[in-house]
């Protein structure tokens, strides 16, 4: 049974988050949504909750998604089969279009409603507008996956500064006119670094940086870059999470001054770990 807070301890929760508000306020932070937490329900209005919250109090909140498992649904219904090479959706000229389909609309849209409906003000936009994203072919392998060349960040920042979160579908574009897909924690990553932002968020399905792959409760609540290839080296890093220390290595390179890989399964693990002292994955630092 969920434990009721009287007045007082509100009170007190609240007067124990002022530092960490304090500390936050008029600065941007990104978070890349996805996993669990994007499919989960409950999660996803949770996810809406802390983030127009953060809003509310100040913080400039930037939100990029993906939306891998609406995809492939889509796809499902049109016959069509998903491939994957190396963990990356093959993706030719007809699923591109399918993709543009699903993330710049379905998804994209669906994410400003729900913000709009917990009462923040949202704009979304895709890596294709304002030229946002610019890519070009990764791999012939993949198709039409794209590696980011540019990001052209003046379009995310126009719309912090008229109060509005941006929520960025990870689409991206060349001279062309060719669609992209663009995975979701590169572009994350790439984001946040043009824009220099406090904080990068990765919600993942997992606690974090574990010691032990198959112990939970053996997280490792911070590392530094050279901490983390040391890991690497020795094995605890290893897989699925191989890529996103990558990509948070390169948001830091880039100018971003910390980065949390954060277990997205945990109820309001955004607000655990921007306004508490516990923290709710890895923080990975320069």
């Amino acid at each position: 049974m969920n434990k009721v807070l009287s007045n007082y301890e509100r009170a007190e929760v609240l007067a124990q988050a002022l530092p960490y508000i304090k500390k936050y306020v008029g600065k941007t932070v990104v978070i890349k949504y996805g996993g669990n937490a994007m499919i989960n329900e409950e999660l996803k209005q949770q996810v809406m909750e802390d983030i127009v919250l953060l809003w509310l109090i100040g913080v400039k909140v930037v939100l990029v998604h993906g939306g891998g498992p609406e995809i492939s649904e889509l796809m499902n219904k049109l016959g069509k089969k998903a491939e994957f090479v190396d963990g990356l959706r093959v993706t030719d000229k007809e699923t591109v279009d399918i993709v543009q389909m699903v993330l710049a609309g379905k998804v994209n849209k669906t994410l400003v409603n729900l913000l709009e409906m917990k009462g923040g003000k949202a704009i979304g936009v895709s890596g294709m507008d304002g030229r946002l994203i610019e890519a070009k072919i990764k791999d012939e392998r993949l198709g039409y996956v794209g590696r980011i060349t540019k990001i052209n960040i003046k379009t995310v920042e126009d719309i912090l500064d008229k109060g509005y979160i941006p929520v960025i579908s990870t689409l991206g574009c060349d001279r062309e006119g060719n669609a992209y897909n663009i995975n979701g924690d590169t572009a994350a990553a790439y984001i946040a670094g043009a824009l220099a932002t406090e904080r990068l968020i990765m919600m993942t399905d997992i606690a974090g940086v574990l010691k032990d792959k198959n112990d939970p409760d053996s997280l490792i609540p911070e590392i530094t870059i050279a901490q983390a290839e040391k890991l690497k080296d020795e094995g605890i890093i290893s897989g699925g999470m191989i890529p996103k220390i990558e990509c948070c290595v390169e948001a830091i390179n880039e100018g971003v001054k910390n980065v949390v890989i954060m277990d997205g399964r945990i109820p309001h693990s955004i607000l655990m770990e921007l306004l508490t002292n516990e923290g709710a994955g890895t923080c990975i630092k320069e």
